[in-house]
């Protein structure tokens, strides 16, 4: 088999107050560039490029992406042969990554109303992209487009049929992007071929959702027809009686927009705990005592165990329970408790294995064999770098 050209790819994964950019050659996943700016929209942002701290004296996304390309430009060593872009949202409209063309950006846009934290800033990089870079080639990764598989059982929602077909209200589901560089990674250290196992994998950071995969495919997810659905996460509620709503509004006063802005940025393990929405804080706060930190965990582990039961069952079975993300790669603790919780998948977690986060064991953190507890590092940069590769690359020719 031929050795890959060696590529550069610029990844660009826009947050609603963060940019993440980095230069990967998708073929052996090196990484030649980074760059990440925080806190975008407030005086105290920040931007690192290759780890020096860099003057932004503007906070925005534009601002911040310009300095980014002033930077790879005064290199001079990495000429772009393509440019990814993270998108969150792309409906119906995408089932797949897909080249960006005009056509492409007004369908991003059509999707706005679904995601306004992210897909504007998504489409603020892209179009600055498209003007510093007229002449490369780019791409829109979609995190919904992995859970177009899903069956509609699984999508709809029990809502007036006119609230569907008139306003696109049904699940979505996101993170499809790390869901399919783990899934595609686990089958890998099983040793089996990915359209021929039966996955759940677990992302957990300060986003968290849990996705059903049935040979290669999502057949449900627990992100709804926005992110804040499902699991407990960092500042989002998670699953909730939308009575709830309507019950804050007649005592507070508070209308809609603002109470799922409390749903999103001020609920979660933040709310439970009154604490912080790093789970490192709180497992160490549980243990020294703090009773909000100690319901936190526990309603977090509480709620994944049981969503991930209820994916068994829509999967009929399962080879193997994948952690992947922040939480899911780096804290034994969670994993341990969930672990404990699912017993009755057959899953039995080894202590030491765990403690090692499977490193020794290509991810093995369970004692049991089938399914398999596993803990596999996602890469969505890397993800997005290889979409970019095959649909920029050149047809062959025919022989």
């Amino acid at each position: 088999m031929p050795t890959p050209t060696p590529m550069n790819i610029l990844v660009i994964n826009a947050g609603s107050s963060s940019l993440k950019i980095a230069v990967i050659d998708p073929a052996d996943g090196a990484v030649r560039f980074t760059a990440l700016a925080e806190r975008l929209g407030v005086p105290n942002a920040r931007l690192r490029c290759n780890g020096e701290m860099l003057p932004l004296p503007t906070p925005t996304m534009t601002a911040a992406l310009s300095i980014v390309v002033e930077q790879l430009r005064a290199r001079g060593d990495l000429a772009l042969d393509g440019i990814g872009h993270r998108v969150v949202h792309g409906g119906e409209h995408f089932t797949a990554s897909a080249l960006i063309d005009d056509g492409v950006v007004a369908a991003i846009s059509a999707c706005a109303t679904l995601a306004p934290l992210h897909n504007p800033a998504n489409l603020e990089c892209i179009a600055l992209s498209r003007r510093l870079f007229p002449m490369v080639p780019q791409v829109a990764v979609f995190d919904t487009a992995f859970h177009q598989t899903m069956p509609e059982v699984a999508w709809r929602y029990a809502v007036p049929e006119a609230w569907y077909r008139e306003h696109g209200v049904r699940r979505y589901g996101f993170h499809g992007t790390s869901h399919r560089f783990v899934a595609a990674r686990a089958a890998e250290l099983l040793g089996r071929p990915l359209n021929e196992v039966k996955l759940i994998t677990a992302h957990l950071g300060n986003g968290c959702s849990v996705c059903a995969i049935d040979h290669g495919c999502s057949i449900d997810t627990t992100m709804g027809m926005t992110p804040l659905e499902g699991l407990v996460m960092g500042t989002r509620s998670g699953d909730l009686d939308i009575g709830v709503v309507a019950h804050i509004a007649q005592a507070t006063g508070m209308d809609a927009p603002a109470i799922v802005n409390v749903l999103n940025k001020q609920s979660g393990l933040l709310g439970l705990s009154g604490l912080s929405n790093d789970m490192r804080t709180l497992t160490q706060a549980a243990v020294d005592g703090h009773a909000g930190a100690q319901m936190a965990v526990a309603v977090f582990v509480y709620r994944l165990a049981k969503h991930i039961g209820a994916l068994a069952i829509g999967l009929d079975g399962c080879d193997a329970l994948v952690f992947t993300g922040g939480i899911g790669e780096h804290s034994a603790v969670v994993r341990a408790a969930t672990l404990a919780r699912l017993g009755v998948l057959g899953l039995h977690m080894d202590p030491a294995l765990n403690a090692d986060d499977g490193r020794s064991t290509n991810g093995r953190i369970s004692s049991s064999t089938t399914p398999v507890a596993l803990v596999v590092p996602t890469n969505e940069e890397l993800l997005i770098a290889r979409d970019t590769a095959a649909l920029i690359a050149p047809t062959p020719p025919e022989l």
